[in-house]
């Protein structure tokens, strides 16, 4: 496992990130054995991932209080991240989410401290004076942001230091390379990439777009017809599973797994500080572990580049794969 230090902070995360949405279990993920999540934490660990992300959303707090669970003495070898929901930004309700997250995570101060998405209601003053004082507490070591575009970004950074921005980037999803990866790098914000492996797409265990179950089928990526889509476009199938076939192809020609393709792909970008694989059991995290210990030359990461090329144009700079009037800005 390779280590790499978050934005200008003394934090070293795991290159590669165990996320803990999935374990939950929910409509998008489907049923989760609570015992294979446990073991997957605990595997993770003794695989030398350091880093765990969560969130109070996750499971409305469930997710956080299982991690808390299988870190029991164990803590002192993770890098815990969490977030607190938009909904939550004002003064007061952030504290008391920050105190709650510390019970359930069963810890007395949270390595990273992430606005999960940002608010268009509380000042965004207001959320970072509250966590300026969470910091000088000692219950957060760094504050960090998650979907924050440049405009979001460049407003926050004016009021202090910002150890990362959570993205969505991958192989798939390429639209923070237009303006906002560039303003991280700049500004010595580390990206830390969620939905590296696109919700199972880059795995390859979906070959047709009607094998996609319908709680991953809403991204844009998808056509607005589908049952759990909230945009308004034609989606891009046709061009996504283009893709996937030309790195299907490359991962043929290499011998590398798929998954093992777009997390080393994703590790070799500017500014990425680590990539969160979400795991549900042992053998997902083992393989994710591979990735970050395997090389890829750079004849591959260009091909693999090219391959995704139209895909990034098509879908533009929009940075939220959800929504066509993006959240993110």
């Amino acid at each position: 496992m390779k280590y790499r230090k978050l934005g200008d902070t003394d934090i070293t995360v795991s290159a590669i990130a165990m996320g803990c949405w999935a374990i939950v279990g929910d409509q998008t993920w489907g049923p989760q054995d609570e015992s294979q999540a446990l073991d997957a934490i605990h595997a993770a660990l003794d695989l030398g991932v350091t880093t765990f992300d969560t969130a109070e959303g996750y499971g409305r707090g469930y997710s956080e209080e299982m991690l808390g669970r299988a870190l029991e003495g164990r803590r002192d070898e993770a890098v815990i991240l969490t977030k607190v929901s938009s909904g939550h930004l004002a003064a007061d309700e952030l504290t008391a989410a920050c105190d709650r997250s510390l019970k359930r995570l069963k810890r007395d101060y949270i390595d990273l401290y992430q606005v999960h998405w940002p608010s268009r209601r509380v000042p965004l003053e207001e959320t970072w004076r509250a966590l300026d004082r969470l910091r000088e507490k000692g219950k957060i070591r760094a504050i960090g942001v998650s979907n924050f575009g440049v405009e979001d970004l460049s407003n926050i950074l004016q009021l202090g230091s910002v150890a990362s921005n959570q993205l969505a980037y991958s192989l798939l999803f390429r639209a923070i390379e237009y303006e906002i990866q560039p303003l991280c790098v700049n500004e010595n914000v580390g990206i830390v990439a969620y939905s590296p492996l696109m919700q199972g797409l880059l795995t390859g265990k979906f070959a047709t777009v009607e094998e996609v179950p319908l709680g991953r089928a809403r991204t844009r990526h998808f056509a607005s017809a589908r049952a759990q889509a909230d945009h308004d476009e034609p989606g891009h199938e046709e061009e996504t599973f283009r893709a996937l076939g030309s790195i299907r192809e490359i991962a043929e020609a290499t011998g590398h797994p798929m998954e093992t393709l777009a997390l080393g792909w994703l590790l070799a970008q500017e500014g990425v500080a680590s990539v969160l694989a979400g795991a549900r059991n042992v053998s997902q995290i083992t393989d994710n572990v591979r990735a970050a210990d395997t090389e890829l030359s750079l004849p591959v990461l260009s091909d693999l580049t090219e391959a995704t090329n139209k895909l990034k144009a098509d879908m533009g700079h929009n940075a939220d794969m959800w929504l066509s009037t993006p959240r993110i800005r």
